[in-house]
């Protein structure tokens, strides 16, 4: 009897607390499933891969493990000239994202398509596969669903990105990682909110354009500009470039911190990058000792940086 009122007050809290966990997590779930997808969620999907964070995979988060996105203007299987596509490369062992997965959470239409006339239920993860964003007509209404290029238009991924080469390769799901390993989100939103905001950062997003993407990104606080539409807003990978490797290049009063080590040791002529020597010259620029700032390597094709811009310049 001495502890009968702790006790009944222990089961009632952990009572009250998995209830809402339950009307917190699981019940919008069953809402969330329901929703079909976007055009705008198909594409984020297939370009971040299985998981945008920590994963099996990826357990240090260094981007590995993620599919590639790629720009075709010629058939990678009969050579000829096409009209330029998206298309999403998992190379063998390439994990696929959870709307191949589990087809269910694309949405009725959108996964009845993707199954049927998408084949993406004959895709393989252990040989790897090409994905492209189709349209087509669902109960008299158009839908953008996924399909198996592989399976329906011969495309392999060496194949693809052969064709595609480097400078039509991007590395939007590497470049997500990066975002979310070096804190981009502790400042930076991916969600406009008020009216205000529409005006300035663009419309909001909709539930549909999140289906399979985990981790969302959305950012609890903002102390710099939302990004959700920055690649509309800027497109300029030059911009982007110097951004990143010394905001004060673009914004004299950034507070934003450099971010000039994820360029790795080499540029991308393969020359090494010396930064007490940039940033000497930097400091000599700020103090009017010199006229122009020192240029800004580019990033090696294989670096963090590169993939870092990839992904906020795909933010549209």
């Amino acid at each position: 009897m001495a502890f009968r009122e702790y006790k009944i007050g222990a089961r009632l809290f952990g009572l009250a607390l998995g209830g809402s966990m339950m009307i917190t997590l699981y019940m919008p779930s069953l809402n969330i499933v329901e929703v079909a997808s976007t055009e705008t969620g198909l594409r984020k999907g297939l370009s971040y891969g299985r998981v945008g964070g920590f994963s099996v995979e990826d357990p240090f988060l260094q981007g590995e493990g993620k599919p590639k996105t790629v720009m075709l203007s010629q058939d990678p299987s009969t050579g000829q000239a096409i009209e330029p596509v998206y298309a999403y490369v998992y190379e063998a062992g390439t994990p696929f994202t959870s709307s191949i997965r589990h087809p269910r959470i694309l949405g009725a239409g959108v996964k009845d398509l993707s199954l049927e006339q998408g084949r993406i239920g004959e895709a393989n993860q252990a040989s790897g596969a090409v994905f492209v964003v189709a349209e087509g007509s669902w109960n008299g209404e158009s839908v953008s669903y996924i399909e198996n290029a592989t399976a329906t238009r011969n495309w392999s991924p060496d194949a693809v990105l052969s064709a595609a080469g480097d400078a039509n390769t991007r590395y939007i799901g590497s470049g997500k990682i990066m975002f979310v390993r070096e804190g981009c989100w502790w400042c930076h939103t991916l969600l406009p909110e008020e009216t205000q905001d529409w005006q300035v950062f663009g419309v909001p997003p909709r539930l549909g354009d999140y289906n399979s993407e985990s981790p969302t990104a959305f950012g609890s606080d903002r102390k710099a500009p939302d990004l959700l539409h920055v690649g509309s807003r800027n497109s300029s990978r030059e911009w982007m470039m110097m951004h990143f490797f010394n905001p004060r290049l673009v914004q004299p009063h950034s507070i934003m911190p450099r971010y000039d080590y994820l360029w790795g040791d080499n540029d991308a002529a393969g020359n090494r990058i010396d930064f007490v020597q940039w940033r000497n010259e930097y400091n000599a620029y700020v103090s009017g000792a010199r006229v122009y700032p020192p240029e800004v390597p580019e990033p090696a094709a294989d670096s963090e940086a590169r993939y870092l811009i990839d992904f906020v310049l795909s933010l549209k």
